[in-house]
Parts: structure tokens; sequence; C-alpha cells
């Protein structure tokens, strides 16, 4: 993946696509651990944070076409297994499913955060790229994720 961009003799698309990787690797992770609360939460708040969780989930569900399409518009390849995604993923796994309600939600707030992290840092490589279709859809990926965080840590206070 960290092939010589021969066109403009850098590393710039393949720093980004690079990164756009680990971006698509992080949205299955993020999309696995989400449905996997979305199934095991219990409580009193069972019924908001069900839905919650899954509202989440589909919305990082839907992003990963648009992640993996960017990369091939690079002209690169995406990722292509469960191994590839992890390896690439700075989202850790979470198999516990007798998890509390509130962990839950703080684990996925700060993996959302982290997110956002990884989000902002590709604004960056996307403009050294010239590609300005990925910088564009960034700022949109961004305010999601956002938002995300946003509702999870609002739903802790």
């Amino acid at each position: 993946m960290a092939e010589r961009d021969t066109k403009s003799g850098d590393n710039s698309k393949s720093a980004l696509v690079a990164e756009l990787n680990g971006l698509l690797a992080d949205h299955f992770a993020l999309y696995i651990k989400t449905k996997n609360f979305h199934w095991h939460v219990t409580g009193p708040r069972f019924r908001d944070l069900h839905l919650l969780f899954d509202e989440q989930a589909i919305e990082v569900r839907d992003q990963i076409d648009d992640i993996g399409e960017r990369v091939r518009k690079n002209g690169r390849m995406t990722l292509t297994s469960v191994a590839s995604v992890a390896q690439h993923t700075q989202i850790a796994d979470q198999d516990d499913t007798s998890l509390k309600p509130d962990a839950m939600v703080k684990e996925l707030r700060d993996d959302n955060a982290a997110l956002v992290k990884r989000l902002k840092g590709l604004k960056d490589l996307a403009e050294k790229a010239g590609d300005n279709a990925t910088d564009g859809m960034l700022d949109e990926w961004t305010d999601m994720a956002e938002q995300r965080v946003w509702f999870l840590d609002s739903t802790l206070k």
C-alpha cells in the first residue's frame, strides 16, 4: 500500500491511500463493535441505547463503500479481508458481552473521537495529493463522527 506514486514523483498519494485504508478498517471495526453493543446492551435504558447504537452502526456502515471507492478512484487497492481490517484498524476489539451500558457508551464515544482525529489528519493528506473529492467528503464524514461523539457524550451526562 505504500507504493511510490510515479506520476507526481512523491509519496503523497500513497500516504493518502494508506490512511484511507486505515479509515476503511476503522469503519469496519467500529461497525462491528457498535452492532455488538446494539445486540448486547441491557438495563433500564435498553430501548434508547439499542436504537442509538443501531442508528450509529448504520451511519458508519453506509460510509464504508464510499471510503473504499475513494481508494479505488486513486488507482490503488483496498483492504481485502478481515485480517487486513484487523491489521490496519485503530479500533480495539471488544468481546465482553456483559459490559455495563455506560461502559459501552464510553467506549464508542472514545472510538468515534479517535476516528475524528484520523479524519482530520486525512485532510492534509488529501490536499497534498490533490484529491479534492476526498477532501470534500472528509468534511461530511468528520461532521457525522463528531455528531456521534456528541450524542454518546451527552448520553453519559
